[in-house]
């Protein structure tokens, strides 16, 4: 069967902006979803592990109470961060999402209900994470099982509506929809090199909570901030591994795509790669120091310049991969300008907001 034939038609409704605008705000609210969402799935395992050893050590102990209060909050900004890229990844490649959405049907409805479970189990946490309650701890695996689960999902979605030459053999093996991409090779290393950036950045979230109690709290800030350090510093350097991996499973002409033969790519690779060793040697370097937070701010700025730049190789693989199929020349473009005004008056007034809320969040009096 003609792969041609399989793939859905463009949508012949219009775009309201032009198509580089919606590539532009898919990268950018990407990397604000993926940073709330790591610091859920990475301060999630970093808070079972701290229960476990707060039963013989205080600050473990008050770690954990620390992030058990976290957890949701963190949650919903994942959840609501995630609306917009998730829309924009629609408009841009629909064809190819709703297709793999629907081959995969069952375990993409199970994503809602995992992710209820999680949230409620998150709040549990929150509200009881003080008490000496031996049934907590496995309330919070559970939760971060439904989030590592989550994501395994979604990477199993967005590998399959990369590769459209498979859907065919997948859908006809099994046309009910009880789906996963479990025979993509790449699937593993992707979605491992997710799991430890989403560690590292939890382990870098543990010290930047170590930077905002540094006035109260000193002795514990530096715990904070030595602890969260090392998760950072060990994971990114798990990730170099796990990076390596992925990019040399990849088929030859996807791999190249950052190997010079598409520059933008390429100059993405190696500036992420050259601010993540920067990252590492910096925030090592500072939790050395009697004063480490200058460290932890200059290191912080290198991880979000990465996530910037890996989101941005994200989507160039993607249209790598869909090269053959995909063609932005065929969306037609009507620009509502007054539309488009008000929407990124409104979208740049909600980021402010979110920074504005954030500052209230971390200065808050139970925050400390």
């Amino acid at each position: 069967m003609d792969i041609q034939t399989i793939i859905p038609s463009v949508d012949p409704i219009s775009l309201p902006a032009p198509y580089w605008l919606f590539k532009l705000l898919l990268i950018v609210t990407f990397v604000l979803h993926i940073i709330a969402m790591n610091i859920v799935f990475g301060g999630s395992i970093i808070a079972y592990v701290a229960k476990l050893k707060g039963k013989t050590n205080d600050n473990f102990k008050k770690l954990y109470s620390d992030l058990a209060k976290k957890l949701p909050t963190f949650l919903a900004a994942t959840i609501t961060l995630g609306v917009a890229p998730l829309l924009f990844l629609q408009v841009i490649y629909g064809q190819y999402f709703y297709t793999s959405s629907a081959i995969i049907g069952w375990p993409w409805f199970l994503v809602i209900i995992l992710l209820i479970i999680a949230y409620y189990g998150f709040y549990i946490i929150a509200f009881k994470g003080s008490e000496n309650n031996k049934y907590l701890g496995w309330i919070l695996l559970l939760s971060s099982f439904c989030i590592v689960l989550i994501g395994f999902i979604y990477s199993n979605n967005l590998t399959l509506m990369s590769t459209p030459q498979f859907w065919s053999q997948k859908y006809f093996r099994d046309p009910t929809g009880m789906n996963l991409n479990l025979n993509e090779y790449t699937l593993i290393p992707r979605y491992l090199h997710f799991v430890t950036a989403a560690i590292a950045v939890g382990g870098l979230f543990v010290a930047i909570l170590g930077v905002f109690k540094w006035g109260t709290e000193k002795d514990y800030a530096k715990f904070l901030i030595n602890f969260g350090g090392k998760w950072f510093t060990y994971a990114t350097m798990l990730q170099f591994v796990v990076g390596i991996l992925y990019l040399i499973i990849l088929p030859k002409e996807q791999m190249m795509t950052f190997m010079g033969e598409n520059i933008f790519a390429t100059v993405s690779f190696l500036v992420a790669l050259t601010a993540a060793l920067g990252s590492i040697f910096i925030i090592f370097s500072s939790t050395k120091n009697e004063d480490p937070r200058k460290g932890i701010y200059i290191g912080t700025s290198l991880l979000v310049l990465v996530l910037v730049f890996m989101s941005i190789m994200r989507d160039s693989l993607r249209d790598s991969y869909l090269s053959e199929y995909f063609n932005p020349d065929l969306f037609l473009t009507a620009t509502q300008w007054d539309v488009l005004g008000i929407f990124l008056f409104l979208f740049l007034g909600g980021i402010a907001l979110w920074i504005f809320m954030l500052k209230v969040y971390f200065r808050k009096p139970n925050f400390n």
